[in-house]
């Protein structure tokens, strides 16, 4: 338990840091679904368009902190491989 001011004030920044993270990590994956299922449906224009849209928030995730460089360029890569293959 915390018994410092300063220890009650960073349980309280922690939680605020957590929500805000939380709701970053949630946005990236939403883009990342978005675009797994324009590749699942076929459509190459519009998984293109999706990618196009998920690179920068993905990287985003990277200058916020809430995911690795390399985690993050690597989920990019796959993703455009999978649109580059779509007939």
């Amino acid at each position: 338990m915390a018994n410092s001011p300063q220890a009650k004030k960073r349980i309280r920044r922690n939680d605020r840091r957590a929500a805000i993270n939380k709701s970053r990590v949630s946005r990236i994956r939403t883009f990342i679904r978005k675009v797994e299922e324009a590749i699942a449906s076929g459509d190459k224009v519009n998984a293109a368009d999706a990618l196009k849209n998920a690179q920068p928030e993905i990287m985003r995730g990277v200058t916020k902190g809430v995911m690795h460089q390399k985690t993050a360029s690597r989920k990019v890569s796959r993703l455009a491989k999978r649109v580059k293959a779509i007939a």
